[in-house]
């Protein structure tokens, strides 16, 4: 039986295309671009092409990724409309090519345990019995990004069992579904808060937080705006997002950051990397330790020491 595929379309502001197509990057590395601002009819060919590219909207742009039955698409749904939103890019999103009642549940039959070191990622329907030294995380990630099946959340999930220590304050900006807030609670961390753009993010977080026992502060925040400050400020702040939005995040999160406290932020395709260390440093902080995969990487950062 051949395996169903899903378009997924962004449409948004010619100026906004770089952003659109880094958030559409995490969903899916192949993308298809309709940009037809520099159509024009100067040139040997400018005679041969159609009406309809002639007569386009050239301030309006088009993205689309192309996602298996096997992959969540309520998941990449919300992950695109909250970090669009949390970029300020206004947007319209279309699916086509499946029922909603049919993408809703056929991706749970392809999602298993994820192995992150000492955690294991549990789909919430499924039996796991750990084994020893193992920390099962039960996830039901619903329509917010945080299976642990992404590169970036894995990334993130390893250099929290690097850095995070027990009794210490951890903040997740952006948490989707609630999982690096959960993996904190279940590393240890005496006081975890969580927070999204997005309700439906906050609620299925809040469900996938009660679920797994632990205790966990979540409620919505358009990035760091929102945010209740932590006495000497926290000890590890996660930021699983992309490249923009770090950049945009950069100025105020020192202000939430203890003095040698670190920050791990992720969701950084490689070729954008630079341009993230070089806001991070305009800002007063450095990269010292990076996990790379599959063209996607995490930076550890903590303030430059003076």
């Amino acid at each position: 039986m051949d395996m169903q595929w899903m378009q997924v379309k962004v449409t948004g502001k010619t100026e906004d295309l770089d952003t659109i197509s880094a958030v559409m990057s995490m969903v899916a590395t192949s993308q298809m671009i309709e940009d037809y601002s520099d159509v024009s009819t100067d040139g040997m060919y400018g005679a041969l092409l159609d009406d309809s590219l002639l007569q386009a909207d050239k301030t309006k742009v088009s993205v689309s990724v192309f996602l298996p039955e096997s992959q969540n698409l309520a998941e990449a749904k919300a992950f695109i409309e909250s970090h669009l939103a949390a970029a300020g890019i206004p947007f319209t999103l279309d699916v086509t090519g499946c029922r909603e009642e049919d993408w809703a549940e056929s991706w749970k039959k392809y999602y298993h345990p994820v192995h992150v070191g000492n955690i294991v990622v549990v789909p919430a329907w499924e039996d796991y019995t750990p084994a020893p030294g193992e920390i099962p995380v039960t996830m039901d990630p619903g329509m917010a990004f945080g299976t642990g099946t992404h590169e970036t959340t894995r990334l993130v999930i390893s250099m929290m069992q690097k850095y995070l220590q027990k009794g210490q304050k951890m903040l997740d900006v952006g948490t989707g579904s609630g999982i690096l807030a959960i993996c904190g609670a279940k590393l240890g961390a005496a006081v975890v808060r969580a927070y999204d753009i997005d309700p439906v993010a906050v609620k299925v977080a809040r469900e996938n937080i009660a679920a797994a026992g632990v205790e966990v502060e979540c409620d919505i925040s358009d990035l760091l705006s929102g945010v209740r400050a932590a006495p000497g400020g926290y000890d590890l702040v996660t930021a699983n997002l992309v490249a923009d939005i770090v950049v945009r995040m950069t100025p105020d999160i020192g202000a939430f950051l203890a003095d040698d406290g670190v920050l791990i932020a992720s969701g950084i395709i490689c070729p954008r990397r630079a341009e993230v260390e070089a806001a991070l440093a305009a800002h007063g902080f450095e990269v010292f330790d990076d996990l790379v995969e599959n063209d996607w990487c995490a930076l550890a950062v903590r303030k430059k020491k003076s």
